[in-house]
């Protein structure tokens, strides 16, 4: 019998899972992480429906000198922690921390980040899920061959528009099905 790849939801970090600080565009220490309401009860959700959890984030603070690599694991450590209480845990952390002018093929909306986890991980792409409030976030996604959940936005290109991720969440779990 034939073995099925698993399948994810990629999920970009800032705005998607925490707040961004309001005096500067980069998240700088573990003090600066602070939860949107619903996300850990989404993340959650999504675990149990059977998706594994990514989080893939473009981080040009790093390639600014604004924000370390340690701050960027220091940050993972926070967000274990926080999701080991509902008993979920992200699954995997890619970034890209290259500044938007090298043109990597990492930095959404390319979709490296997701290409590497998918071969990495042997994730089934086109039963998975890219969730993100950019629309950088969905052409990632949908350039992966992912579903695509925008949340806070408008677009015509995502599959799912959101308010949160607690409402995305609802809306991929329900959508469970063979296809799914």
């Amino acid at each position: 019998m034939a073995r099925v790849s698993a399948r994810a939801v990629f999920l970009d970090r800032d705005g998607t899972l925490n707040v961004r600080p309001a005096e500067h565009e980069y998240v700088r220490s573990v003090d600066d992480f602070h939860w949107l309401p619903g996300a850990v009860e989404g993340l959650a959700r999504l675990q149990r429906a059977g998706y594994l959890l990514a989080v893939v984030s473009n981080q040009q603070g790093v390639a600014r000198g604004v924000v370390s690599t340690s701050t960027l694991r220091d940050i993972e450590a926070r967000i274990q922690e926080d999701l080991s209480g509902v008993g979920c845990q992200i699954g995997a952390f890619r970034y890209c921390v290259h500044a938007a002018e090298d043109r990597c093929s990492c930095r959404k909306p390319e979709p490296g980040m997701l290409c590497e986890l998918a071969r990495e991980l042997d994730l089934d792409l086109s039963r998975s899920w890219m969730v993100g409030d950019a629309e950088s976030d969905v052409e990632a996604g949908r350039a992966a061959g992912c579903r695509t959940a925008l949340l806070g936005g408008t677009s015509r290109r995502a599959d799912i528009v959101a308010g949160s991720l607690e409402e995305a969440s609802r809306l991929i779990a329900g959508r469970r099905s063979a296809a799914a």
